[in-house]
């Protein structure tokens, strides 16, 4: 008879004693069940003792989490967290600097729980370590020549712990001191000083820009591009990410007037606050700092260095948003030169007429014809075509910019579009409106970052006008295919839709330049695209015969069946997820994976990203297959209901899921990418007994069963393969030639 529900088998350490082994009954209090555990072992005060995990967590039990207790949990019997608390409390104040470091040390490992923090933060204790902070440093100045390591270990652990206390959001970012913020800014200011306070300080400081607009403003003023400029030109990639963390954060929250600037400005951007965002990222020299000591650096960029460069490029890219949702105003004169300067470029205007009543109208005779050989669809007004948005003025921003800096290929596409006489000539001027808004659709320009991504592309870090660079050499790719196919104006959206199809092919690469990118769109012809639709069309044209249907249909349950196997497989290997925080972006993961008879799944806490597998033994909790009760996905998981900016992000929803079991019980997660989401989604289904529906399911469903048609059908090649089967031939008129064994 299995044991009940309720009761749990755990061993219980105490120091200096041998292990208990002992049922723990779930519906007792905790308090009872701490006080047996003391009266076992002859231990009196039983309110000052508590229970934790004996594993590299050390996170207390308390009654909210009780229940993640499973059968064979190690647990230790300690201190009480408020005993823990007053005790480090008073310690981190000694006189003995060998105390305190110690101290400080125990209290940056034991703030990472959230129990124990909130009885530290309950005494106080925040302010104590901010006031450390503020003060010591100059207390222990003279002491840093003799005792330099011990002092920059005591400020590490000092930071460390303050930034695990706050980041369980108990206290408010607000209520920090002027003083304490130009302390942090100073430890990123000097030139030398500790990579473990140096990071903690970025930290600190991304942080506090993130969650309060007052402390934006405060960090702002304290911090220039020049104080930072050196952590990028450093070695260590994570201070870098930092460095670049701050940089996002400060232009994440940046008001809308302080990200505008005229990107071709002359400021030198050493001594400039980092208020002013897009003058910092429009500048060659902090652009060219990051492409040379970080994107070309010769070493790995690792995932969180990428996502930090994604969000850059997006925040980059955004600050297009601005233009592309503004219409222009056809009564405006200043945008109206702008037509006037592209028409002047591409036809050059010798002279104007006299004004007189008769040159008026030749002159309006004159623009029109000449607005409609530059593709405009409005040829009286063309400033009404710029009235859509997106992508609205930032259209006529590319153009002017095509026209400008591109002088020669943009008179060659107008003239030899203007010239043609026979309906297959290209617009330009409806042709870069679209492009403009196709491009953004691609880039994503105006959505917020997803916290989960790191798809960033180096070509756009190579060039400080990189969109318009980008679309210069798009609107020369789209004259040269429309030039491919031939096309008229009723084939215009076939154009876009092979135009976009081009790009989105050469993207994918991530060419390392823009030349490099302008050479795979060389090899990627109308022709060869053409090449690539027919093959695709081929091979699912090839296998719609009834014939083919029918064995499809035979073998399809073992294909899904070795694609059940693979997924499964994979959850025994198992995948580190990283810990999502509304708060602040950290380097936390935790890794699960399913026991190799596929009866319990193993999960828990890492201190860093694993090389390779992690064993079943080192991770503390298990959860039994047999328990789950569901898997629910995107919206239907318990932790994207919650209120917040990162639960509303749509690619982190779309990795999302979570695992249902007992009552009430439930682990989140999500997952580093699509694939892992579509591999674990997929697992957990099996496991269930239930359908693979996933994408990638149905994918390899028909890579394979393509691949296992194709080898069966190998001896039937060049054979043509009838619709219906053969006729029945009629019966013999007699059975003479049959042979009778008997």
């Amino acid at each position: 008879m299995p044991p009940p529900a309720d009761i749990v088998k755990v061993a219980i350490e105490w120091p200096g004693a041998f292990p208990k082994l002992m049922e723990i009954d779930q519906k007792k209090p905790l308090s009872a069940i701490i006080k047996e555990v003391c009266d076992g072992w002859s231990l009196a005060n039983h309110e000052y003792f508590a229970l934790q995990h004996a594993d590299s967590s050390n996170f207390y039990i308390t009654e909210k989490n009780r229940n993640e207790i499973k059968n064979g949990t190690i647990l230790r019997l300690t201190t009480s967290p408020a005993q823990n608390a007053q005790q480090l409390h008073e310690r981190i104040q000694s006189s003995s600097m060998d105390a305190k470091l110690e101290a400080l040390k125990d209290l940056a490992s034991l703030s990472r729980d959230v129990t124990f923090a909130q009885e530290f933060i309950n005494l106080d204790g925040i302010s104590l370590l901010t006031q450390m902070v503020e003060s010591g440093t100059e207390r222990y100045q003279k002491l840093q020549k003799i005792m330099k390591p011990c002092f920059g270990d005591m400020l590490s652990f000092t930071l460390t712990a303050f930034v695990e206390l706050m980041d369980h959001g108990i206290v408010s970012w607000d209520t920090f001191s002027v003083a304490f913020i130009k302390k942090i800014a100073s430890f990123v200011n000097k030139s030398a000083i500790d990579i473990s306070i140096l990071q903690r300080s970025l930290a600190i400081l991304e942080s506090m820009v993130l969650n309060s607009h007052d402390l934006y403003q405060k960090v702002a003023q304290e911090i220039t591009i020049g104080q930072l400029i050196p952590h990028l030109q450093g070695t260590d990639q994570e201070i870098q990410t930092y460095t670049i963390a701050v940089i996002n954060a400060l232009f994440l929250k940046a008001p809308d007037e302080r990200r505008q600037v005229d990107v071709e400005s002359n400021v030198d951007i050493l001594d400039c606050p980092l208020t002013e965002m897009a003058n910092i990222l429009a500048q060659k020299q902090l652009r060219y700092i990051i492409l040379t000591h970080v994107i070309r650096a010769q070493r790995a960029i690792n995932n969180e260095m990428a996502h930090q460069l994604y969000v850059l490029q997006v925040l980059t890219f955004n600050l297009l948003e601005d233009r592309m949702m503004t219409k222009m105003d056809p009564q405006d004169q200043a945008q109206r030169d702008i037509i006037f300067e592209l028409r002047r470029i591409a036809f050059d205007a010798e002279s104007e007429p006299n004004n007189s009543s008769g040159s008026v109208e030749k002159r309006k005779s004159m623009y029109t014809r000449d607005y409609k050989k530059l593709g405009f669809i409005n040829h009286v007004n063309p400033a009404m075509d710029f009235t859509q948005t997106p992508p609205g003025m930032l259209a006529l921003d590319n153009m002017l910019y095509f026209a400008k800096h591109h002088q020669d290929a943009y008179i060659r596409i107008v003239l030899e579009n203007s010239s043609r006489e026979d309906k297959h000539e290209c617009p330009f001027g409806r042709s870069s409106i679209e492009l403009t808004k196709m491009l953004c659709e691609i880039l994503k320009v105006g959505e917020l970052p997803s916290e989960t991504c790191n798809d960033f592309h180096p070509m756009f870090f190579t060039h400080d006008r990189s969109f318009e660079e980008f679309f210069c050499i798009c609107i020369q790719l789209l004259n040269k295919t429309w030039k491919e196919m031939r096309a008229t104006s009723e084939d215009f959206n076939k154009v876009m839709q092979v135009v976009k199809e081009q790009v989105m092919r050469a993207l994918t690469t991530k060419p390392s330049s823009l030349d490099q990118f302008k050479s795979k769109l060389q090899n990627l012809s109308y022709t060869e695209i053409l090449k690539i639709r027919q093959s695709e069309r081929m091979n699912q044209e090839d296998f719609q015969s009834r014939p083919i249907l029918e064995l499809k249909e035979k073998i399809q349950p073992e294909i899904l069946e070795l694609i059940k196997q693979q997924r499964l497989n994979r959850l025994v290997e198992g995948t580190c997820f990283r810990k999502l925080n509304a708060r602040r972006r950290q380097d936390k993961f935790w890794y699960c994976r399913l026991s190799p008879n596929h009866k319990v799944l193993h999960y828990g806490d890492l201190e860093e990203s694993p090389q390779g597998e992690v064993p079943h033994d080192s991770l503390q909790d298990k959860l039994p297959v047999a328990d789950i009760k569901a898997v629910v996905t995107g919206k239907d998981c318990p932790h994207m209901k919650e209120k917040g900016a990162l639960k509303q992000n749509k690619e982190v929803l779309e990795l999302a899921f979570s695992i249902l079991y007992d009552s009430n019980c439930q682990l989140n997660f999500i997952a580093p990418d699509k694939h892992e989401y579509c591999i674990w989604t997929d697992g957990l289904n099996a496991l269930l007994g239930k359908d693979m529906m996933s994408e990638l399911t149905r994918n390899d469903l028909d890579t394979l069963l393509s691949m296992e048609i194709k080898l069966r059908l190998l001896d039937l090649e060049n054979i043509q393969i009838p619709d219906a089967p053969p006729p029945i031939p009629k019966e013999p008129s007699n059975y003479d030639f049959v042979y009778d064994c008997n």
